[in-house]
Parts: structure tokens; C-alpha cells; sequence
């Protein structure tokens, strides 16, 4: 299979996997507070990478160092915990759509920390993916879309760590094995996030006297193998095969997958949003030309 069409292949199951990733942290949120929620994700991808680090132990950590750093903590940890304490305010699609806006940071933290240039034909797709995403926000529906507009930039923020966690990885790690830099990465963030689970939330009382505390672990336990553990080694695998744009780019396909959960889930989707939706995929398909 040629490099092209298993980059695709990589990018649609990214998209559907971390598009779905915003109502399973809605459904954990049920039996569990946002910062517990954050908290179990990271661990228990923690727990789920450990075997791997029996293969992929040898490593220059004095060279690796940042970008496993940069990887963990502004690609896995701070997202985590500010997309749970956004969702306690606004809607798991509107959370989904506002992701969208990665693209567009990673091109400005590539431009101004890694001096890139790019194309006017990739600034033309980002500012239309932009625009679309920026449409899919302002034509929600939902009554809390504006309730607290600072849980919404709690979002934004994540994005920008985002952002920052591509273009290390781009910068720092681009020559190492994607699964070695993920159990690295994680082997800095999961202690610290079981540390905090155990030491300073109330998950263990949760874990014991909430009635859906079970089926809340399973979505967080869904959420953490697959939607953290095993989507960052295939998100890496495609920054090195295909680039940080093409990797970031799967951002702008997270809103489909959000809103399609949001109907299902009970929310309604209007004309407007589903132009935009088309728009995003224009934009994916002018950042990708070469």
C-alpha cells in the first residue's frame, strides 16, 4: 500500500477515534468530577504502555529530553485536564468543533519558532478551515454555546498546547521510533497523573458510591487505551510520514465526528454548521496539496 493512501488511512481513524474522545469524557463526567476524569486518562495510558517500555527502554534521554517533555506535558496532561474542566460548561460537540482551531496554531508556532514558511495554498486552507471552524461555534445552537465564554478559551489553550507539542516533536523527536517516544513521554506524565488521582481528588469515594461509577470507567478506560494511548503512536507515526500539517490537519475532521455524537446524543445541527463542516474538508484538501 502506497505511503499516501496509509496516511489517509491514519488520518480518518485519528479523526474518528479523538472526535468520539469528547463524549466519552462527557459520559465519564457522570460518576466522576472533570479533573478525576483527566487524571484516570492519563494513567491508565500510562498502565496500558508500560509492557512496550520492556522493548523500547534504550534510549539518549539527554537528547530526547525536551521533546519527550514538550510531548507529554503539552500533547497529553495540560489538554487533558482543560478539555474536562471546559466540558463541565459547554457541549461535548462545541468542545470538538473548537479543536479545529490546532491547525491554524501550529501554523504560527511553526512560523515563529521554527522560522517554516509555508505555501500561500496551505496559509489559504488554514484561514478557510479557520473561518469554518469559527462558523461551526458561532451557529451553535445549544443554550450554553456562549454561557461562560472563559470555559470555551480553556479549549483554545489546549489547542495552543497542541500546537506546541507538534512542532517539538517535529523539532526534537523526528528521528525517534513513535512508539519509544510515546512510553517515554507517558513514563514522565502518567506518575504525576497518579499521584494526583490518588493523593488529591475524591476518585476512590467516586469509584464507590456513584451508580453509573462502573460504566463511567468504561468510557475513561476507552478513552485512555485508545483514544490516548494507541492514537498518540499512530499520530506520530504520521507526523513522520507525512508531515506536521497533513498530521494536524485531521483537526479539522474532529468537528464532523463531534456533531455526529451530538445528534446522537440529542443535540441538533443546522445548515449553517454542515456548510462549514464541507468547508473544513475543502481546507484539509488545500493543505495537503503539494
Amino acid at each position: 500500500m502506497k505511503s499516501k493512501t496509509i496516511s489517509w488511512i491514519i488520518l480518518i481513524g485519528l479523526a474518528l477515534v479523538w472526535g468520539s474522545s469528547f463524549i466519552l469524557m462527557k459520559r465519564g463526567m457522570e460518576a466522576f468530577s472533570s479533573d478525576e476524569v483527566a487524571a484516570m486518562r492519563i494513567s491508565i495510558a500510562f498502565l496500558v504502555l508500560i509492557p512496550f517500555y520492556i522493548k523500547h527502554h534504550k534510549i539518549d534521554l539527554k537528547k530526547y529530553l525536551p521533546g519527550l517533555l514538550i510531548m507529554g506535558v503539552f500533547g497529553n496532561l495540560i489538554p487533558a485536564f482543560l478539555f474536562t474542566k471546559a466540558e463541565t460548561e459547554i457541549s461535548s460537540s462545541l468542545a470538538g468543533m473548537l479543536n479545529a482551531l490546532t491547525p491554524f496554531f501550529t501554523i504560527l508556532v511553526s512560523v515563529i519558532w521554527l522560522k517554516a514558511k509555508p505555501s500561500g495554498i496551505k496559509i489559504t486552507g488554514i484561514i478557510i478551515g479557520f473561518i469554518s471552524a469559527s462558523c461551526l461555534m458561532i451557529f451553535d445552537k445549544t443554550d450554553n454555546t456562549f454561557q461562560n465564554i472563559s470555559y470555551s478559551l480553556l479549549v483554545i489553550i489546549a489547542t495552543i498546547c497542541y500546537a506546541i507539542s507538534v512542532n517539538g516533536i517535529r523539532k526534537f523527536l523526528s528521528d525517534l521510533n513513535p512508539v519509544t517516544a510515546t512510553v517515554w513521554a507517558f513514563s514522565f506524565t502518567g506518575p504525576v497523573a497518579l499521584v494526583y488521582l490518588f493523593g488529591f481528588t475524591e476518585f476512590t469515594t467516586h469509584l464507590t458510591t456513584e451508580p453509573q461509577a462502573l460504566s463511567s470507567l468504561g468510557y475513561i478506560c476507552i478513552l485512555a487505551m485508545i483514544g490516548t494511548a494507541l492514537s498518540v503512536i499512530f499520530y506520530n507515526v504520521l507526523i513522520r510520514q507525512a508531515g506536521v500539517l497533513f498530521a494536524s490537519s485531521c483537526t479539522y475532521l474532529i468537528p464532523i465526528v463531534a456533531v455526529l455524537w451530538g445528534v446522537f446524543d440529542g443535540e441538533s445541527v443546522n445548515m449553517a454548521q454542515i456548510l462549514s463542516i464541507v468547508a473544513i474538508i475543502m481546507s484539509v484538501y488545500l493543505i495537503n496539496r503539494d
